[in-house]
């Protein structure tokens, strides 16, 4: 699955610290998900989404 956390993120001016306190997740959750080596489960893919004020679908999207 990708997924554009990591330009959404840039584009929000966050460091992946900073998203990674905003949903309570560690950095490397955050690092992980970006480089596509983790797929969030759904409660995170939603708060991803609403810190993003995005749909999930249009963050992640399958292959």
């Amino acid at each position: 699955m990708r997924n554009d956390v990591r330009d959404l993120r840039l584009a929000a001016g966050f460091s992946q610290r900073e998203l990674a306190e905003a949903l309570e997740v560690s950095r490397q959750t955050v690092n992980s998900i970006e480089t596509g080596r983790y797929d969030p489960s759904l409660p995170l893919a939603i708060a991803i989404a609403r810190h993003f004020q995005r749909s999930v679908e249009e963050i992640f999207h399958v292959d």
